[in-house]
């Protein structure tokens, strides 16, 4: 992978795109060796057995903890405007899930988050309670001597469309790159 400056995920990396041992330790030596890591959606979510993921991502989806009302219509507030994450952009409206009880760590620049009203959803087959509040959709962090960007939103092709959201991602390539 030397020949690349970075990775940009978009996928989850459990289940049947878990990485082998081998591909965990080279992706880790990659970033940690100053390489760069976009990391959109879902691709926060790893296998059990690779915990250290959650590391270098700053945090993402749990498989059996983190859930999310019906997917819609939310306002995106960026709550940094002088993050490399959230250059050319402001305040936004957007089509797609708002992560809730997803792995977190310290360490982490947010600079862009979503709030969520108290409410009861069906989640998995089941009346579920979520309780609102305010909750991270973009940050940067360092992981070693590399550089991270993860966004939690993008969850199918309208997300894509916002204009916003196609930005974000343009950022975290050009700033973990830089």
């Amino acid at each position: 992978m030397s020949a690349y400056d970075a990775l940009v995920f978009n996928t989850m990396r459990a289940g049947e795109n878990a990485m082998t041992s081998e591909q965990q330790a080279g992706m880790t030596q990659f970033i940690s060796g100053g390489k760069g890591f976009v990391c959109i959606h879902i691709a926060g979510c790893a296998s059990e057995d690779w915990m250290e993921y959650y590391d270098i991502t700053g945090g993402g989806w749990l498989l059996n903890d983190s859930y999310h009302p019906p997917y819609g219509q939310f306002e995106v507030n960026i709550t940094d405007a002088d993050s490399p994450g959230a250059a050319g952009i402001s305040d936004f409206t957007t089509n797609d899930e708002l992560y809730m009880g997803i792995e977190y760590r310290d360490g982490n620049d947010v600079f862009m988050t979503g709030d969520s009203e108290d409410g009861t959803w069906v989640w998995r087959g089941e009346e579920t309670f979520m309780a609102g509040g305010t909750f991270p959709l973009g940050w940067t962090r360092a992981y070693g001597e590399g550089k991270v960007f993860t966004t939690l939103l993008g969850h199918n092709g309208l997300s894509f469309e916002t204009p916003e959201f196609q930005r974000i991602v343009l950022n975290g390539i050009d700033w973990t790159t830089s």
